[in-house]
């Protein structure tokens, strides 16, 4: 059955591995986990949060449905394992393996995304394989990096959330099982996959070992074409490429589908973070509502500057799937200030933002404590930890960034401003029913309003002038949780070539207001009637309910209130 996970920018319905019983491969077209009904965070447990909450225990048999043997322990320095060099450390580094994991993350570098406009980062492997980062929805890039330096480095890891009948399951190194048990129908790891991290350096560099049935599989849903790894390729080609160990290519693809954005929000697997212990591979959450969708940002990069203040860079996936994109220290820092990460204020239904689960966290670490898994912090860490309760604390971080992270002159905060805007207006070019981009680009217009008129002695109105386009109107922000169309994930680039051809041909003979693409009447009739009449019906699609749409029923969705000069009023509307 499919499954519905919370995303970023993100929900997904769950995909399927082969699955059959207890034989060495699974049989093909299986995909029925016998799993009903989401995958639920559950409540905080216990002190601290869920600190120190029991999982399964450490002798359960778990060797059919292990991923990777979990022999390592997060906060080993000395041991023949961690004194040795790796991917971003020197031997005898002294690092705990957490650190690791952060001096891993800072360490890959830029480049250039593949077939994008932004740039993105190079992931390396400890074998020294180099690739693109891959495609990714926004949730599942913190999911990925998190479980693919635990497989390699053989540290233990789990995710926790609860099924539709209240039963506490655990996705990690021992596969997915309850507390004693294999969870419903889900993979035999151990006994179908095969793991080749015994190859030796002369055997990787004859051949890298190939697992053909994870390399044709994808991530449900689509939109994780990878053609830089080879033609046709999809997630398991790139699981497949950077893992030795295959059964944690297969694990990516169902922990991918069943954990996002609001797993990473609950305190079972993340802790809240104090502003003053930033470090790469933390993740920083927006939050807008309690359930559906979110965004979720990893912290990339993180650069002491003068005066005791940071430079720090954020990098994120979206929905649909796309390479990471790599922010500056400006853009990153508006994410962090936002009072939707955790901050100040209330979201549109009236729940304060501090009380969604946004702001800063870091992923728990996965301890044998008292024979138990358990999933805390490591000792270090305990003191830069916030309660999920403590709501005064979790409000002042966004305000709180704002003196830690560095600032730059007007003129580079109105090119940023400037390039933000650009920037959603290249997402909604591909994807023009993003409600995403559309408040991203409203949100840069609203600060760059407050620059022009400080620094440069300009109105709203010479402001729009300059710089307001056409696109910026007729995609006008939507209210999200009133609007159908912030669900539909799936429209296209010739789609958007419909809606503004149809808006063009309005102004042939005098200005007019744009007619805002959004849902009117029930649907989008207007657009796919002029589609029609320009012989371009095959390249309309109908609307979809991409993701968790509680607005699916509306007839008119809600254009919010703004400050732009209406567009019949400004010189390029003339």
């Amino acid at each position: 059955m499919r499954i519905v996970k919370s995303v970023c920018l993100l929900l997904v319905l769950a995909m399927g591995l082969n699955v059959a019983g207890c034989v060495t491969e699974p049989i093909e077209g299986e995909d029925d986990y016998g799993i009903e009904g989401d995958l639920e965070p559950g409540e905080p447990l216990g002190k601290a949060d869920s600190a120190g909450i029991k999982g399964p225990r450490v002798n359960n048999d778990t060797r059919a449905t292990q991923v990777w043997d979990a022999r390592n322990k997060w906060e080993e320095t000395d041991t023949e394992a961690a004194r040795a060099a790796g991917l971003a450390w020197p031997a005898d580094s002294g690092l705990n393996w957490d650190e690791k994991f952060a001096a891993w993350i800072q360490s890959m570098e830029r480049q250039a995304g593949n077939d994008t406009y932004y740039e993105t980062f190079t992931l390396t492997t400890p074998w020294g394989k180099t690739l693109p980062a891959p495609k990714l929805e926004c949730a599942e890039l913190a999911i990925f990096l998190r479980v693919t330096f635990a497989a390699w480095y053989k540290l233990p890891f789990y995710m926790e959330a609860r099924d539709s009948k209240g039963t506490r399951v655990y996705f990690g190194h021992f596969g997915a099982r309850t507390k004693t048990s294999r969870y419903k129908k889900t993979p035999l790891y151990g006994q179908w996959y095969k793991d080749y991290s015994n190859y030796s350096a002369e055997q990787l560099s004859q051949a890298w070992p190939r697992d053909e049935k994870l390399r044709g599989r994808g991530l449900y849903g689509g939109g994780d074409e990878m053609d830089f790894i080879e033609p046709g390729a999809r997630a398991g080609a790139y699981f497949d490429e950077i893992h030795l160990n295959k059964r944690a290519g297969h694990f990516l693809r169902l922990i991918l589908s069943y954990f996002g954005s609001m797993h990473l929000a609950s305190s079972r697997n993340t802790f809240n973070l104090k502003p003053s212990a930033l470090d790469t591979g933390d993740i920083l959450l927006e939050r807008w509502q309690r359930n559906g969708i979110g965004h979720t940002l990893v912290v990339k990069q993180v650069t002491p500057i003068e005066n005791g203040m940071y430079d720090a860079h954020l990098v994120s996936s979206s929905m649909p799937r796309r390479q990471p994109k790599w922010e500056d220290g400006f853009a990153s820092k508006r994410y962090f200030t936002d009072p939707r990460t955790g901050g100040e204020g209330e979201s549109y239904d009236g729940e304060p933002y501090a009380k969604l689960g946004g702001g800063l966290k870091r992923f728990r670490v996965t301890k044998n404590i008292g024979g138990y898994w358990t999933n805390t912090w490591m000792n270090a860490d305990e003191a830069d930890w916030i309660s999920d309760t403590d709501y005064e604390a979790l409000a002042k971080r966004p305000s709180e960034f704002d003196t830690i992270l560095g600032e730059i002159s007007p003129e580079q905060q109105r090119e940023s401003l400037l390039a933000l805007i650009e920037d959603a207006r290249n997402h909604l070019r591909q994807y023009p029913a993003s409600c995403a981009a559309r408040t991203k680009r409203e949100d840069a217009f609203r600060e760059l309003y407050e620059v022009t008129s400080e620094h440069f002695g300009m109105t709203t109105a010479q402001a729009d002038e300059a710089y307001r386009t056409l696109e910026d109107y007729v995609f006008a922000e939507l209210e999200y949780t009133q609007s159908k169309t912030c669900c539909w994930n799936k429209t296209t680039g010739a789609m958007y070539e419909i809606i503004m051809d149809y808006n063009s041909s309005l102004l042939a003979d005098s200005c007019q207001a744009p007619v805002v693409f959004k849902c009117s009447g029930g649907g989008y009739e207007t657009f796919a009637q002029f589609a029609a009449e320009t012989d371009r019906s095959h390249l309309w699609k109908p609307w979809t309910e991409d993701e968790s749409c509680s607005q699916r029923d509306v007839t008119d969705d809600t254009t919010k209130a703004t400050d732009a000069t209406p567009w019949c009023q400004l010189g390029a509307g003339q």
